[in-house]
């Protein structure tokens, strides 16, 4: 039963094509299929989340990634009332934009498209799902919702200063983006803060960045191990990690949840227009979890976003992007005929970049280096195994 401010498939705003709904499916279950059976979603396999794909097959990748946000958006809608398939295809969605080589790729593309206005990969998962998945007769695109294209553009809150790409389709389909998206995008933005913090957490014990014994003094991360210590007093390392890491996920997501519900109840909103109308967010986190938040944040990007492994890596990896770039600029003909670089290069040198920026935006981390080792004849990183 949908609480009265969810965006229940009744009052989902339709498709910029029109289209015979399935019998057996919601709109918001047909979107959430739509994207796993895209092909910018199989190709999250083999992109970075923080440890470039050589780096071992254990550590999370974007679309491992995705799959736990999913998860966790899932569990924390169900339990507000929320829309739960709308919820799952946002989250699923939300990171189809990245690059390769993860937030180094992006940074390092942005610069690149500064002349040509910039790069995000926000903006770019909403060009994939409108314009660049190319599988169906009747459209480009994969021809989801409003209320999906809402949550991919403005999950993470109302669009101020929107990315040109996001302008461009703003044009012919208004997505409001001043305004905020419903209750089930804000659960998959915060879903998202989550997962990554906990998995960061499991990947940077694994990879020998800091120790159990390092990370103790954080909050929430100590009260879990004591309480592990505890129940289990016996228990091997492997499982005392585990048993700690999952009830900090469980401390965070009964955090999420119950904070949400009082301002919910709070906004007295009746509609999820309600909602978006009300001028600020409804799935929040208490403020002393969200300072808690902060301190883990702060831990991981001192000791594993800025660890001296990592920060090698991430140099590396934009050299690839800095080269692959103008490359591909100077010479379209080395792009895939169909996506017609040669004759857009001779009539504007804006649309070629924005070409090659979707071409080597798309590309994995393996295929970003056997590229970039097939045209430069360099061999920056070598695959492990």
């Amino acid at each position: 039963m949908h609480a009265p401010h969810a965006c229940a498939p009744t009052v989902a705003r339709g498709r910029l094509h029109p289209e015979e709904e399935s019998t057996f499916r919601s709109c918001f279950q047909r979107d959430r299929d739509r994207i796993i059976h895209s092909s910018a979603f199989r190709r999250l396999k083999h992109k970075t989340q923080v440890f470039v794909e050589h780096e071992g097959d254990f550590y999370r990748t974007r679309l491992t990634h995705s799959i736990e946000v999913a998860q966790v958006a899932r569990t924390i809608s169900n339990a507000l009332g929320l829309e739960t398939d709308l919820t799952e295809a946002v989250a699923l969605a939300h990171d189809l934009g990245h690059t390769p080589f993860g937030h180094t790729g992006e940074d390092a593309l942005d610069a690149l498209m500064q002349p040509y206005g910039g790069f995000d990969h926000n903006a770019q998962a909403l060009r994939i799902v409108t314009s660049l998945e190319r599988h169906y007769a009747e459209f480009d695109g994969l021809n989801l919702t409003w209320d999906t294209l809402e949550g991919i553009a403005k999950h993470n809150g109302p669009v101020l200063d929107p990315a040109v790409a996001l302008l461009e389709y703003n044009a012919r389909h208004d997505l409001e983006l001043t305004t905020h998206a419903s209750a089930e995008a804000q659960v998959a933005a915060l879903a998202d803060d989550i997962a990554y913090n906990n998995h960061d957490l499991m990947d940077g014990l694994r990879a020998g960045l800091f120790a159990e014994e390092d990370i103790q003094h954080l909050p929430i991360v100590g009260a879990a191990y004591a309480e592990v210590d505890r129940a289990y007093p016996n228990t091997d390392s492997y499982r005392r990690k585990h048993e700690a890491l999952r009830r900090i996920f469980g401390v965070m997501v009964a955090d999420l949840i119950d904070t949400s519900r009082l301002l919910i109840a709070q906004s007295r909103a009746n509609s999820v227009d309600d909602l978006r109308r009300l001028g600020q967010s409804v799935i929040a986190f208490s403020p002393e979890m969200w300072n808690d938040l902060k301190v883990i944040r702060a831990y991981l990007f001192e000791n594993m976003y800025r660890a001296p492994s990592v920060v090698e890596v991430r140099e590396k990896v934009t050299e690839v992007m800095n080269e692959l770039f103008p490359i591909y600029m100077n010479d379209p003909i080395l792009l895939p005929a169909r996506w017609n670089a040669v004759n857009v290069a001779a009539e504007c040198e804006a649309s070629l970049a924005r070409i090659v920026a979707d071409y080597v935006a798309g590309m994995t981390d393996r295929f970003a280096l056997v590229q970039h080792e097939r045209l430069t004849g360099k061999t920056l990183i070598t695959r492990h195994g």
